[in-house]
């Protein structure tokens, strides 16, 4: 079911009407500003005079600070592209609206406290990494969509979504406690979201490049690491390769998260901090929990781990070893491999020796691929989960060499490069390299 796309917010003394104006709907979502109370009008309303009338695209959802309840919402928005003929949109402004209309209810310290927090919440909406689609359901993998039942694409798109990569699911408790508006209800992903045309041979194609970051266990580098009770990983990341190419679609799937133990390295005086390993906690259970629910996700798994071999790295890479080989788990293998030594004084090149160990699991795994007549070709079977220490740039390198090789190989099905031809000949390898 699609979100409403053509909205008109009416800004009342009392209430907040927020109109749909996409053809064939008369709905009307109608927030009271004093009771906070939701209603949904189906059949619309004479809306009274207001103060205030505003064209919005989208509700993000409601929050509470000191003050009160504040809307938020998207004023403003740029098409990225389009996957499977839906648009995916990226917001580039959002407002925050008080329900109540003066601040006479706090103290000064209170009102102090409060735009200290309204600067806190802009500050995260401004952040240049927010993206929906109001038809499309940008949370899951082409391969998990193309598995699911005709009655789970009638669900609506916030009930559907995968709930790790919506990122604002707690804003949305309040209208999603009501299913009659489901249709104002926009799951807002984080992370990164790319559609480029490319021309090889005459043949015209789109890549993308989808990274959703997951929700749970979210912070910033040094502050959040490692796993937590439940076995989420920090800033863990699905990143998703696609390629269209005259209706046939392709799709290459891997993470990346923070080295599942519990760890920290908070900041101090050093350029880098020592990484501290828990010894209270249970490493193993967290562990097993958060790889059953990537196995169960994604299916088989090498671990790659991109982090020194000596040094103040030595005992995180020793301890993940150890914890992997205890957990006795068939489902997945661990590589470890000493980027900064392997690769010192510029010897890329020397990364093939990681590719070729990969190349046997890779060709196992596979890709998802689908024709135009949605025929199923292949099917991912397992990921590559890839980490370094901030998961940033040695994971960025290894994650573009497994992406490189299975877009060569969805090229050369579809018929885009000639038998024995390779990306690095065409203009679209530094479209590639640099996301432009």
């Amino acid at each position: 079911m699609a979100v409403h796309d053509n909205l008109v917010l009416h800004i009342g003394e009392d209430k907040f009407y927020i109109e749909a104006r996409d053809q064939g709907t008369k709905e009307v979502l109608v927030i009271d500003r004093l009771s906070q109370e939701i209603v949904l009008e189906s059949s619309g309303i004479q809306i009274p005079t207001v103060t205030a009338v505003q064209p919005i695209c989208g509700v993000i959802g409601t929050i509470n600070l000191l003050a009160g309840h504040y809307l938020v919402i998207i004023t403003k928005k740029r098409k990225v592209g389009e996957i499977k003929g839906e648009t995916i949109w990226k917001i580039t402004s959002t407002e925050i609206i008080p329900y109540r209309k003066t601040l006479l209810h706090l103290s000064e310290i209170q009102q102090r406290h409060n735009r200290v927090y309204e600067g806190m919440i802009q500050q995260v909406l401004d952040m240049n990494c927010y993206y929906f689609s109001t038809t499309y359901d940008l949370t899951h993998t082409l391969q998990r969509l193309y598995n699911t039942s005709p009655e789970f694409s009638q669900m609506a798109l916030h009930e559907r979504a995968d709930q790790r990569f919506v990122w604002n699911c707690h804003l949305l408790r309040e209208l999603s406690a009501q299913p009659e508006v489901s249709r104002f209800i926009l799951p807002v992903m984080c992370g990164f979201v790319s559609v480029k045309v490319g021309l090889i041979n005459s043949k015209r194609f789109e890549h993308i490049l989808v990274s959703r970051r997951s929700c749970f266990r979210a912070g910033t580098r040094f502050y959040m690491r490692g796993l937590d009770d439940q076995g989420h990983a920090a800033n863990f990341v699905e990143t998703e390769q696609i390629i269209q190419h005259s209706g046939n679609l392709a799709s290459f799937v891997q993470t990346r998260g923070s080295i599942p133990l519990f760890w920290t390295q908070r900041p101090n005086i050093k350029y880098k901090p020592t990484p501290q390993i828990s010894k209270s906690q249970n490493h193993l259970d967290a562990f097993h929990r958060h790889i059953d629910s990537l196995v169960v996700s994604y299916g088989m798994h090498v671990l790659i781990n991109l982090i020194d071999h000596k040094g103040a790295e030595k005992l995180l890479e020793d301890r993940f070893a150890k914890t992997v080989y205890d957990s006795k788990n068939e489902q997945i293998r661990y590589e470890s491999f000493d980027f900064h030594h392997e690769c010192r004084k510029m010897q890329w090149h020397r990364l093939s020796i990681l590719t070729e160990k990969l190349s046997k699991e890779q060709e196992q795994f596979g890709y998802f691929m689908v024709s135009s007549s949605n025929e199923l070709l292949k099917h991912q079977i397992g990921v590559f989960r890839t980490n370094c220490i901030d998961c940033l740039d040695r994971t960025n390198v290894v994650q573009s060499l497994l992406a490189r090789r299975s877009l060569y190989e969805q090229m050369q099905f579809f018929g885009i490069l000639k038998p024995g031809e390779r990306i690095e000949e065409h203009q679209f390898d530094s479209s590639f390299n640099n996301g432009k």
